[in-house]
C-alpha cells in the first residue's frame, strides 16, 4: 500500500515532498526562533535571575541550539537527494538550506576570530598598562593609586585583580575580602570565556535579529554567580555592603568588575535563594533547546 496516498508514486517527478523535505524548513524556523524570539522572551523572565547557574545553562543551550539548527539545515536535506529518481528536481529545496548553513558557519567563524582577537588585544594592552602604573604587586593583585573605589579583574592566562587605593581606604577587611572573592570567582570559573561565547553568538546573528537585552542579561548572571562565591567566603552582609560601596564604580572594556549592575544584584541578594522549581524549569528548558535540533536532524535520516 502506498503510504503517500492512492495514486501517488513518490518516485515520480512532481511527487509531493515527504516529511523529510519539511524538516530543513523546521530547522530553519527553529534557528530563527532560538536566535531571535527566545532571547527576547527569556530576558523578560526576571525571576530566573535568582538561579544564575541554571539560567546561564539555559542561555547557553538556546544560543548553541540556534546555531546547531541553522548548521543542521543543510545535512538534513541530503536524504532528499538520495531518495527517488527525481533527486535533481529536489535541489530547489536543498539550495536554500545549504545557503543558510554556509552563511551561519561563515558568520560564526568570522565573529569568533574578530571578537577573540579584539578582546585579547584590549586585555593585553590594559594588563601592560596596569603593570606599569601599579604601586604594589602581590601575586596577581595590582594596586592603583586612585582615590575612587574601584575593583575589577583582567581575565586571561596572565590574569590580574586590580584594586584602587580608594577601595582599600573605603572598605573594612571583611568587605575587601568579599570584593577579592568576587573577582577570584570570575577568574577561577573563566567567566570571560563564557561571555566571549555569547559575544561571538551575538555578533554572528544578523543585526535585525540580535537581542542586546539578552547579552546584558548574561553579563548580569555572571556577576550574580560571582556574588554567590563572595557570600560563601565573606557572608551576605559584607558582600552587600561592598556592592553598595562600589555601586558607582566603572569597569574598563573587556574586564569584569564587582561594581557592574550592583543595584540589581543587591536586590537579588535580599531575595535569597530561589525556589527549587526555578532551576528545574531552567534545566528542562535548556535540555529541550539544546537537543531539539539534533532530534530533527536524526529524524531526517530515519
Amino acid at each position: 500500500m502506498n503510504p503517500d496516498g492512492p495514486g501517488v508514486n513518490p518516485d515520480e517527478p512532481g511527487a509531493p515532498v515527504t516529511m523529510v523535505g519539511v524538516i530543513p524548513f523546521l530547522l530553519a524556523g527553529l534557528a530563527v526562533l532560538l536566535a531571535w524570539v527566545a532571547p527576547g522572551l527569556m530576558a523578560r523572565q526576571k525571576r530566573f535571575r535568582r538561579a544564575p547557574r541554571a539560567s546561564l545553562v539555559a542561555w547557553q543551550a538556546v544560543s548553541l541550539g540556534g546555531i546547531l539548527a541553522a548548521l543542521a539545515a543543510a545535512p538534513a536535506t541530503l536524504p532528499l537527494l538520495l531518495e527517488g529518481e527525481d533527486a535533481l528536481e529536489r535541489t530547489e529545496l536543498v539550495a536554500p538550506a545549504v545557503l543558510l548553513s554556509t552563511a551561519v558557519l561563515a558568520r560564526v567563524l568570522y565573529a569568533g576570530h574578530d571578537v577573540g582577537v579584539r578582546l585579547r588585544r584590549v586585555r593585553a594592552d590594559h594588563r601592560q598598562l596596569v603593570d606599569i602604573i601599579a604601586t604594589h604587586e602581590r601575586d596577581r593583585v595590582r594596586i592603583l593609586q586612585h582615590p575612587t573605589p574601584t575593583a575589577y579583574c583582567i581575565p586571561g592566562r596572565q590574569a590580574r585583580v586590580v584594586l584602587s587605593q580608594g577601595v582599600l581606604d573605603a572598605l573594612p577587611a571583611d568587605q575587601l575580602e568579599a570584593v577579592v572573592a568576587h573577582e577570584d570567582a570570575h577568574l577561577r570559573a573563566r567567566h570571560d570565556l563564557l561571555l566571549e561565547f555569547f559575544a561571538v553568538v551575538h555578533r554572528a546573528v544578523p543585526a535585525p535579529l540580535r537581542s542586546d537585552a539578552a547579552l546584558s542579561e548574561v553579563r548580569l548572571l555572571v556577576e550574580v554567580l560571582a556574588d554567590r562565591a563572595a557570600v560563601r567566603r565573606s557572608g551576605e552582609v559584607a558582600t552587600a555592603r561592598a556592592l553598595l560601596a562600589l555601586a558607582g564604580s566603572r569597569t574598563p572594556e573587556a574586564a569584569l568588575g564587582v561594581g557592574t549592575t550592583a543595584p540589581v544584584r543587591l536586590r537579588l541578594l535580599a531575595d535569597g535563594p530561589p525556589h527549587p522549581v526555578l532551576p528545574a524549569v531552567a534545566y528542562t528548558y535548556a535540555a529541550l533547546a539544546g537537543t531539539l535540533p539534533l532530534v530533527l536532524l536524526a529524524a531526517a535520516w530515519t
